[in-house]
């Protein structure tokens, strides 16, 4: 079946279920052209609060489609594969991170969006990179926070809020693997392009960043800057929007350590269309929680979304 078949199958089925399709910007360029929202982790929590569809298809990975359910309780929330997680909320399951905090009980919770929804439930605070910084700037100075997952935001938000913080050793394996010295090479090559980069990123790659934001900030920075050449420092999903809406301009993705695509998230990538339609006939594989857990899970992003 063609894309445009596909396309056409994707519309009749989405009228037919009164389904909403929310797509992270690091989806294939066909997923991110058939969405009916695209963005980040908190645009995308932001309008699965406030959507009135009665089935949301989450083109994203496992913990975005969770959000959207713990958000949506009476709704039907499908992924198209339920294999595209991701290695953030892998790296803290639950009860390991359940026992890491027991053992620290003055200290305020403050977690990552990308974590599973029992991790969200253990939590006090959810961030995303669009609001970690406002989230911890928000908790008072004589609380000590215990952040988690991802050391590297964690290190960006200490060094932002100047906050001593307790960090879960977690990273993004996408955000790990760019590579200091080819990015030195390729700034050689384009000395007029500013660096910007994503803050799940290691400290010595934000070291050599001359933008530093979420995957929104990066693509509005890039937009409104006028500069004319850019090294994107983040999954090369987000180039799609970029050169949809800067055409003029060259995008250029930073180059990983090894010689793979690397750059680009395996989780993310599982999603097509062909899943996407399957699942919307189907309603299936459907994301279900037990009540319990979602309720604890919904305090710290209610939280989350109240602060943005």
């Amino acid at each position: 079946m063609s894309r445009e078949d596909l396309y056409e199958e994707i519309h009749r089925l989405k009228k037919e279920r009164n389904a909403v399709i929310l797509a992270h910007y690091y989806q294939n360029p066909d997923i991110q052209d058939i969405a009916d929202f695209l963005g980040d982790s908190l645009g995308l929590s932001q309008e699965a609060a406030k959507t009135k569809a009665d089935v949301i298809l989450f083109a994203g990975v496992h913990f975005m489609a969770e959000t959207a359910k713990i958000l949506n309780p009476t709704k039907t929330v499908v992924l198209p594969d339920l294999d595209a997680g991701c290695s953030l909320a892998d790296a803290c399951p639950a009860p390991l991170f359940k026992a890491f905090k027991e053992k620290y009980p003055e200290h305020i919770i403050v977690s990552y969006i990308n974590c599973s929804a029992a991790v969200k439930a253990e939590s006090d605070y959810i961030c995303t990179s669009s609001n970690a910084v406002k989230i911890v700037n928000s908790i008072p100075k004589n609380k000590k926070i215990l952040f988690a997952p991802d050391k590297n935001l964690g290190r960006y938000v200490m060094k932002e809020t100047g906050r001593d913080m307790l960090l879960w050793d977690g990273s993004c394996v996408v955000h790990e693997t760019f590579s200091q010295k080819k990015l030195l090479q390729l700034k050689l090559e384009y000395p007029n392009a500013p660096i910007i980069a994503h803050p799940e990123c290691e400290e010595i790659i934000l070291q050599m960043a001359d933008f530093i934001g979420s995957t929104t900030a990066l693509l509005q920075y890039s937009l409104k800057n006028p500069a004319q050449e850019f090294i994107v420092v983040t999954e090369a999903g987000i180039l799609h929007q970029m050169e949809k809406f800067a055409p003029e301009k060259k995008f250029i993705p930073a180059p990983p350590n090894a010689n793979c695509a690397c750059n680009e998230c395996p989780y993310m990538k599982k999603n097509t269309l062909e899943k996407i339609r399957d699942a919307l006939l189907t309603l299936k594989p459907e994301i279900i929680l037990p009540e319990d857990l979602r309720k604890r899970a919904l305090q710290p992003i209610q939280r989350m979304l109240e602060l943005s």
